[in-house]
């Protein structure tokens, strides 16, 4: 049985740079997200032992399955990126990024400049495929860089051994503004043979349900709406209700403790960019709680003034 059931549809949690790390995936999928993936991993820094870029490869043992997701263009270092996470045997798939906007990644060839250059993506996807030690190999990418040529970046990836694709449905100039084109998607569906997931703006379980059943999608990927909503998983898959304020104290006190436990008390300030999309759910004085989040270093003041705000019932 393989480890990725297409036969209905599967739920993916995004990889989002700065967000996505193991603390934050082992709280989404106890909400039942079918598949986790990394951060986005340079394949540079991972072949020039980058200390902070191994820990990034590093999984909670309850996430199965679990993709890697790398950046890259150089079929040398991707080769030797491939062996690195060859060696690790609980991980499901080698995701190769053709997505992200941002200028530090594009401007060498990476993220989504590789649709600049579909003859070097096909090679970079051909090699990552053979040799991968890993069930399956996945491509996620945007609809083109600055025109839409979907269809055809869907092909090149399963000519050259993708085993599943991501689509968000944007160009690399729409960025996170341009709205989506879930019509775009639903082409790529009908253009190749192996499973597609649906990605962009999909943030609620009615919208969920309207892109699977507008696109033909096997699946969907969620990334920044699952940010101070990683229960919007269960939402979609078992119809549960908005999250109570008792819940919402429960995960965002797991999460914090993880975040400590993962990263010291470094942990405290990274998570403070959580504190602030968790507090938007209809708290009296969240802006006063931000700001004071913002100046506080000590893991055990910020677990009491946590412990304090979270406390208290939703404003009506």
């Amino acid at each position: 049985m393989p480890s990725l059931d297409f036969s209905k549809p599967l739920y993916a949690l995004a990889p989002l740079a700065g967000f996505t790390d193991m603390p934050f995936r082992s709280v989404v999928k106890k909400f039942g997200v079918d598949l986790t993936i990394s951060e986005m991993i340079s394949s540079n820094a991972l072949v020039h032992n980058s200390k902070k870029t191994y820990r990034m490869l590093e999984k909670s043992p309850i996430e199965n399955p679990y993709a890697i997701q790398i950046a890259g263009s150089d079929l040398e270092v991707i080769k030797r990126a491939v062996e690195i996470i060859n060696e690790r045997d609980d991980v499901t798939t080698i995701d190769l990024n053709c997505g992200c906007p941002a200028p530090k990644v594009v401007n060498n060839l990476q993220g989504s400049s590789l649709l600049t250059d579909l003859p070097q993506m096909a090679k970079v996807i051909e090699t990552i495929k053979r040799y991968s030690n890993k069930e399956y190999t996945s491509v996620k990418f945007r609809l083109g860089f600055n025109e839409k040529n979907h269809e055809e970046i869907a092909r090149i990836c399963q000519e050259n051994g993708a085993d599943y694709i991501a689509v968000h449905g944007r160009t690399r100039a729409g960025r996170y503004k341009a709205p989506v084109d879930y019509d775009a998607i639903a082409k790529v569906k009908q253009a190749v043979s192996i499973p597609v997931l649906a990605n962009g703006d999909i943030d609620t379980p009615a919208k969920a349900k309207w892109v699977l059943d507008n696109t033909g999608a096997d699946g969907i990927m969620i990334g920044r709406a699952a940010v101070g909503k990683p229960w919007i998983f269960k939402q979609i898959k078992e119809g549960m209700d908005e999250a109570s304020p008792e819940l919402i104290k429960e995960v965002v006190l797991e999460h914090f403790d993880q975040m400590i436990e993962h990263y010291d008390k470094y942990g405290a300030i990274i998570f403070r960019k959580n504190l602030h999309s968790y507090s938007k759910a209809g708290y009296q004085g969240a802006s006063v709680f931000r700001n004071d989040v913002n100046r506080i270093e000590d893991p055990k003041e910020m677990r009491e003034l946590i412990e304090a705000f979270f406390s208290q019932p939703f404003i009506d």
